[in-house]
């Protein structure tokens, strides 16, 4: 299906690998000229050598994006080498607590440090909302754009263990719908897709090692019983099953869909 995404140019934060990757891939295929963002710059360079190797148009841009003026060069730069302002911004990059021992839980909120809080809410709050800061000038002036926030169901339920993560997501879904009904008069739409547990590439191993079966990993038998689709496929998600939706959301074929939250976990929640 081609979405009219030809010549837009699409800024993708975290594209270095996993979800990120795949949705600049997609948006590539579309036809979009794809900004591949990434902290590390040889993940953002393989990433855009990828897309320029099937025929798309990338740019590599490494920035922190916790870093308000990285942000600003890397959108100022992107808009000299394509020729055009962002008009489509996925705001990908995210951390999640670190587990204290290999294999073990994440924190609970009382044993977390707070050099941590301030890690996970200033990647995912932070910097989303500094691309927001960015990017959302140029879309005013050509009275178009798109922006799509990957949030959790964390942040949608809540999760145990995951307390300052569930309220950093929370945050965004928020702050999503605000700009959605602050820009709305700009044909801007603000979107969010929630997630689930994803399995890809750049996890090494566990139950979310993209190799990973029902029947070699006692972990991940367990863990597609709470998701109804996995019980029918026997997997949980994967980047391919996220990115089309993003696509569809930066169409025009979305432009009545906004201030949106949109489940893409296998009915892990359904609300």
């Amino acid at each position: 299906m081609k979405l009219g995404l030809e010549s837009q140019v699409a800024l993708v934060t975290g594209g270095g690998q996993g979800v990120g990757r795949q949705i600049c891939l997609e948006l590539a295929r579309e036809g979009a000229r794809v900004v591949v963002n990434d902290l590390f710059a040889e993940r953002a360079q393989a990433v855009a050598r990828e897309i320029q190797e099937q025929g798309g148009q990338a740019l590599a841009a490494a920035a922190d994006i916790t870093q308000a003026d990285q942000v600003q060069q890397m959108v100022e730069t992107a808009a000299h080498h394509f020729d055009a302002p962002v008009q489509i911004l996925v705001n990908n990059a995210g951390i999640i607590p670190e587990r204290r021992e290999k294999g073990g839980r994440t924190p609970a909120f009382l044993d977390m440090p707070m050099a941590d809080w301030a890690k996970i809410v200033n990647l995912n709050v932070y910097g989303t909302m500094h691309c927001c800061l960015a990017t959302l000038p140029g879309m005013v002036a050509r009275k178009g754009g798109r922006i799509v926030n990957i949030i959790s169901e964390a942040g949608r339920i809540g999760e145990a263990n995951m307390a300052v993560y569930s309220g950093a997501k929370a945050a965004i879904a928020g702050f999503g719908k605000a700009l959605a009904r602050e820009h709305g008069r700009h044909s801007i739409t603000v979107n969010a897709i929630a997630l689930g547990a994803v399995s890809h590439e750049g996890i090494k191993d566990g139950p979310l090692h993209i190799d990973a079966t029902v029947q070699n990993n006692e972990l991940l038998a367990k863990m597609v019983n709470l998701y109804p689709i996995s019980k029918g496929v026997g997997r949980l998600s994967r980047p391919d099953d996220i990115s089309g939706v993003v696509a569809f959301l930066a169409s025009e074929r979305a432009l009545f869909i906004t201030g949106q939250t949109i489940g893409v976990s296998g009915g892990f929640t359904m609300v």
